[in-house]
């Protein structure tokens, strides 16, 4: 479909002194009558849609109160999110319909499988999830939803009582209650009675961290694919018991942007999503020009967003045989604001989120056997695909770590892709796999385009720009072994009863435990002994006791002159290795082969008491995955310190200081200052991204950095964005080598790592390779996009380093090893730089 703009464009002012009201006429379509006994927003939430910003116990109440007075919608509550919020979903469609709801889903999923290759799509309802506000600072899609509910549940007439006949709409009236609460908050306190349209205002610039993310300030919209989150879990579910055809997410975008539909730009469209899914995605665009000429709205389409990364929501379904329409309104960030097309009022943005989410209904009525056979033939396509393919199935796991690869299983499950135990312990292409740490995928399945866009690895492209990441291959992300096979031949049973990974401990002990490194959980373990007053030691050197062999970094726990007798030591450490999902072994003599239990090459470990920077300058994205990870993950304490006042905090109760990317200044001369007489008295502090090179400016450690020396030659004016654009690293793996000897790899069991990055940071080797226990090969890339010049920079660089400062240490890590949740792989080099910073 061509860029297409509107001519005219009717901005609608409101009064700057908030004289002006808007009434629920301003939004609904004329000419329709609506049901009396039906309850109007108002008067269930108190103010008319967009006179302030509806709270999301506001929404949820008006919501339950539709469902109880109209018999075409139903609603149910998916769980809660981390605020104990609760996730809803409407179910709306004609009362006929939810007569035979069940027997409706039954049959619309039907064709996704064989059995619905002679199905009747001409009687069959096509389904339509709307979901709205996925960004909580992105009010106007969940304000809309107000209107919309009304109408769905009031409107009157043959036209609407046919459409509802023929389709069910599944309504999340807010992908992110808690972010929406947090940006209503913040807009409503800070309006003023009369309104002021000034950029400047406070109203229009919240604090930190927003209200965009979730509460451990998540980007939700990147976790449609990672499934890590209550939210992502419910409307995945949701996804995957009906299977929609269209999938909708209400945006907002910049102030000075009018609205956007998808599709998005023709080249930046990921290969697996069938050439047709965007002919229907431009077809159904059709209906939102229609709809938006008649009020007069500008817009535009084909142009910045992009169908590539398959973790967003519009992306999404498109590898699921639906079509995902991302819609993005500029935004008011609050209830009236000036921009380049006048003044733009917020119930102007909930009307262009309203009438396309109307659009998208009539443009689903109208097409709707033709989406319904798109969605048969896609499942059709992609069986055959999966029957001719060379590859059968897909073996992953890790000898040495249950509970990561359990984790894996987890997202596979919950995507509902079948895979199988592995029949007993084998070796496949040099790797190890065994019996109960690893599984078999088959790819001949319904989901094969899903299962090959979670784990294929890709390094070409059609276009060097990205709106988002280029690569998220899920066994490297997870850091696993993994090995495409042509048979099942090594396939035990299917996995039906999923259970989570149980920790054990062998019989009691009069002298010690140990535990090895390796499993993705022992932090959690370590942290729980550490503060239970307990002594740790962990080994330097490997070494075998009473016939079994122990790795780098394994954990020993005496039992003598422990706080504990040696029964209550054994009950404690059970209850532990349960809790953990970690196995614990005994030992009842100091003597092995390598070094003995009582060396000095095993050294004690201090409980551990760690503050993260947070506030203005920092970006919440990666503080917030940090604490995610460590309250939700590790079970342990992390002190969240803000940069307002940072400098009046004592750190001397801490013993590490973690710094997420930084930007902006967000740290002075004295907060530096600070910092450095903290380290020189044994601190560690901790880096990340651009704090590597704070570091560097304030010589809290000398690094040579590889810099881009490339000069634009012959880049015509308007081709400048895509030249710059090129040049950026926004997200893929790459292989680095690890000495496996340095305690920032304990636990890493092969000697290579696959690493994500997305900056352009490139540190230069130390000149003593000991001082290198992390450097990229020289043909490093293992998935995803990077220009021919940063290729160049990133080979034989090194993403971490690590120099004494006094009695302290400094620890820099050029990219995020927490990305997102999902990169499991990584984790565990931010917890040794913690635990075992000061034998670094």
């Amino acid at each position: 479909m061509k860029k297409i703009l509107a001519i005219f464009a009717l901005i609608i002012v409101q009064s700057v002194q908030g004289q002006q009201a808007f009434d629920l006429n301003y939004y609904l379509p004329q000419n329709v009558a609506y049901d009396a006994a039906i309850p109007t927003p108002k008067s269930v939430i108190g103010h008319e849609i967009g006179e302030w910003h509806v709270t999301h116990d506001k929404l949820m109440f008006y919501m339950q109160t539709l469902a109880k007075a109209s018999d075409r919608i139903s609603i149910e509550n998916r769980g809660t999110t981390f605020e104990g919020r609760p996730i809803l979903l409407l179910t709306v469609t004609s009362p006929k319909n939810h007569q035979n709801l069940e027997g409706i889903r039954r049959a619309h999923l039907a064709l996704s499988e064989s059995e619905g290759s002679n199905a009747n799509v001409n009687e069959m309802p096509i389904v339509v999830y709307q979901g709205f506000s996925i960004h909580g600072n992105e009010p106007s899609g969940a304000n809309a939803g107000l209107a919309y509910a009304y109408y769905l549940a009031a409107a009157q007439g043959p036209e609407i009582e046919a459409m509802l006949d023929e389709m069910v709409i599944l309504m999340d009236p807010c992908y992110n209650p808690d972010g929406l609460q947090r940006f209503a908050y913040w807009a409503n306190t800070n309006k003023a009675k009369n309104l002021n349209p000034d950029g400047n205002d406070r109203e229009y610039h919240e604090v930190w961290p927003g209200g965009r993310t979730n509460h451990y300030w998540f980007d939700m919209n990147r976790d449609w694919l990672p499934v890590q989150l209550p939210e992502s879990r419910a409307r995945i579910a949701s996804f995957h018991k009906w299977l929609p055809n269209i999938l909708t997410d209400h945006h907002e975008m910049g102030t000075n942007s009018t609205f956007f539909f998808q599709p998005g730009e023709p080249t930046r469209v990921h290969p697996l999503t069938p050439k047709i899914n965007q002919e229907l995605t431009a077809e159904i665009g059709t209906y939102h020009v229609d709809a938006l000429n008649k009020i007069g709205s500008l817009y535009y389409s084909e142009e910045r967003y992009d169908d590539y990364y398959y973790g967003k929501g519009s992306t999404f379904p498109d590898v699921n045989g639906s079509i995902g329409i991302l819609f993005e309104q500029a935004s008011s960030r609050g209830h009236i604001q000036e921009s380049e097309n006048g003044i733009l009022t917020f119930p102007f943005t909930i009307r262009n989120q309203f009438t396309t989410a109307l659009s998208t209904i009539a443009a689903a009525k109208n097409m709707r056997t033709k989406i319904l056979n798109y969605q048969r033939t896609f499942y059709k396509n992609a069986k055959n695909e999966a029957s001719k393919s060379k590859t059968k199935a897909i073996v992953f796991g890790d000898a040495k770590d249950e509970a990561k690869t359990w984790h894996l299983a987890e997202i596979l499950n919950r995507h509902q892709i079948k895979f199988h135990e592995l029949a007993k312990d084998v070796t496949l292409s040099g790797k190890s796999y065994k019996k109960g740490n690893s599984y078999v995928v088959p790819m001949n399945q319904k989901n094969h385009r899903l299962i090959k866009a979670m784990f294929e690895k890709r390094t070409r492209f059609t276009d060097s720009l990205f709106y988002d990441i280029s690569a998220w291959t899920f066994p490297l992300a997870f850091n696993l072994d993994y090995t495409e096979v042509n048979s099942l031949a090594n396939a035990g049973s299917e996995i039906t009863a999923f259970e989570a990974p149980k920790g054990s401990i062998e019989k009691q002990s009069n002298y010690a435990y140990l535990f090895e490194w390796n499993e993705y959980y022992t932090p959690k373990a370590l942290n729980k002994i550490l503060n239970k007053g307990l002594r740790a030691k962990v080994a330097k050197s490997p070494f075998s006791v009473e016939g079994r062999t122990y790795d780098y970094g394994t954990i020993m726990i005496p039992v003598q002159n422990q706080k504990l007798n040696a029964t209550e030591l054994h009950r404690f450490l059970e209850q532990v290795a349960e809790e953990s999902n970690i196995d614990m072994r005994t030992v009842g003599t100091g003597l092995a082969q390598g070094i003995d239990l009582g060396s000095n090459d095993f050294d004690p470990i201090r409980k551990r008491e760690v503050a993260i920077l947070v506030g203005s300058g920092v970006t919440s994205y990666d503080a917030g995955e940090i604490w995610h990870l460590f309250d939700q993950r590790y079970d342990m304490k992390i002190t969240k310190i803000d940069t307002e006042y940072f400098n009046r905090t004592n750190l001397d109760r801490y013993t590490t200081l973690i710094i997420p990317n930084s930007f902006g200044g967000a740290l002075n001369s004295n907060a530096t200052k600070k910092i450095k007489e903290w380290v020189r008295d044994g601190g560690t502090v901790i880096g990340y991204r651009n704090a590597v090179e704070w570091f560097n400016r304030n010589d809290f450690m000398k690094l040579a950095f590889k810099k881009d020396t490339l000069v634009a030659k012959d880049i015509a004016f308007d081709q400048r964005s895509d030249f710059t654009g090129a040049q950026v690293t926004g997200g893929a793996i790459f292989e680095a080598k690890l000495d496996r000897s340095h305690p920032i790899n304990y636990g890493y069991k092969n000697t290579r790592l696959p690493l994500f990055r997305n900056t352009n940071i490139y540190i230069k080797p130390d000149k003593n390779s000991y001082n290198n226990p992390i450097q990229y090969t020289n043909d490093p890339l293992l998935s995803g996009y990077i220009s021919e010049e940063n290729l160049s920079l990133i080979k034989n660089s090194v993403p971490f380093q690590v120099r004494r400062m006094g009695r302290g240490r400094v620890i820099a890590f050029t990219d995020n090893t927490n990305f997102r949740a999902f990169w499991y792989g990584t984790n565990k080099l931010l917890m040794n730089a913690i635990f075992f910073s000061q034998i670094m």
